[in-house]
C-alpha cells in the first residue's frame, strides 16, 4: 500500500502541479475558453496512460510463465530507471520547479499561444502519468496484497489532487523541495525492492542463474503476516529471505541514492560556479 501511495502521491502532486499553474494563468488573462480544451487534453492522456498500463497487463497474462517473468523483470528494471531519472532530476530542481514552471507559463502567454498552454498540460500529465502506469504496474506485480496497493493508490490520487487545488486556488502552502526530498528518499527505497524483486524474476525467467545462494534470512524481522512486514517490505522493500544477487543489487543501489538525495544541498558543487571557473581558465 505505501509504495503506491507514495507513487501515485508523488507524481499526481507534480502533474497537478504543472495543471494548476497553467490554468491559474489561462483564468488570470482571461482565457477562460482555453480551459476545456484544456482539460479535454488532460483527460485523452489519463486515457492514454491507462491504456498503456492495461496493455501491458493483458499482454503479460497471455504469455507462458517465464515469459511473464521475464516481462515483470524488464517492467521492473524500466520503472526502475524512470525512478531513478526523477529522483536525480526532481533533487536537482525541486527548490526552484514552481518559479520555472510559472516562468513557461508566462512566455508561452506572452507569445500570445494560448494553446502552448493546453498542450504543455497534455504532455504533462502525458508523461507522469506513463510513469505512473508503469510504476505501478511493477508494485502491483511485486505486492503480496493486491487489494491494499490498489488502496495506496487511490488514497494517493485523492491525495495529489486535494493538494493541486489547494496550490491553485492558494489556500496550500507546501515546501515543495521538501516535499520531493522526503518522497524521493522513500522511492529510493522502493526502487531497491523491485530491483531486487527484477533480480527473482530474472532467475525465473532463465535469465539470471547466478549468486542464488541464501545471503540473509530477514523471517525474524520480517514476519509474514505481520503489520512489521507489510511496512518495511512496502517502505524499505525487505524481503523476509534475499538471495546474493538480490541482496548486492538491493545495497548497491540503495545506499549511494539515499546518500545523494540526503546529501546537504550547500554540500552539493554548483555547476554555475564550475562553468565560470572554466571560462576564466580557458
Amino acid at each position: 500500500m505505501i509504495p503506491t501511495f507514495v507513487i501515485t502521491l508523488r507524481e499526481g502532486v507534480e502533474a497537478s502541479l504543472i495543471v494548476g499553474i497553467i490554468a491559474a494563468f489561462l483564468v488570470k488573462e482571461g482565457r477562460r475558453d482555453a480551459l476545456r480544451q484544456m482539460w479535454i487534453g488532460v483527460g485523452i492522456a489519463l486515457i492514454l496512460c491507462a491504456a498503456v498500463g492495461v496493455g501491458l497487463e493483458l499482454a503479460g497474462e497471455e504469455l507462458p510463465q517465464r515469459q511473464q517473468e521475464g516481462l515483470e523483470t524488464v517492467v521492473g528494471l524500466v520503472a526502475v530507471a524512470m525512478i531513478s531519472y526523477m529522483i536525480v532530476w526532481m533533487t536537482r530542481h525541486s527548490r526552484g520547479i514552481k518559479a520555472e514552471l510559472e516562468g513557461e507559463a508566462a512566455s508561452a502567454l506572452a507569445r500570445g499561444s494560448a494553446m502552448a498552454l493546453v498542450a504543455m498540460a497534455f504532455l504533462a500529465v502525458l508523461r507522469e502519468g506513463f510513469e505512473t502506469s508503469v510504476f505501478l504496474l511493477a508494485a502491483f506485480q511485486d505486492a503480496n496484497d493486491t487489494t491494499a496497493a490498489g488502496g495506496g493508490a487511490v488514497l494517493g490520487l485523492i491525495g495529489a489532487v486535494v493538494v493541486g487545488l489547494g496550490l491553485y486556488r492558494g489556500g496550500v502552502r507546501i515546501n515543495l523541495s521538501r516535499f520531493f526530498r522526503i518522497t524521493g528518499l522513500v522511492l529510493v527505497f522502493v526502487a531497491a525492492g523491485l530491483l531486487a524483486s527484477a533480480a527473482h524474476t530474472a532467475n525465473e525467467a532463465g535469465w539470471l542463474n547466478s549468486f542464488q545462494s541464501q545471503a540473509v534470512d530477514l523471517t525474524w524481522l520480517v514476519e509474514p503476516g505481520t503489520v512489521t512486514e507489510s511496512l518495511l517490505t512496502g517502505m524499505l522493500g525487505l524481503r523476509p529471505t534475499m538471495t546474493v544477487a538480490e541482496t548486492a543489487l538491493y545495497l548497491g543501489y540503495a545506499i549511494p541514492m539515499a546518500l545523494f538525495v540526503l546529501w546537504p544541498r550547500s554540500l552539493r558543487p554548483r555547476r554555475r560556479a564550475r562553468l565560470g571557473d572554466a571560462a576564466q581558465t580557458a
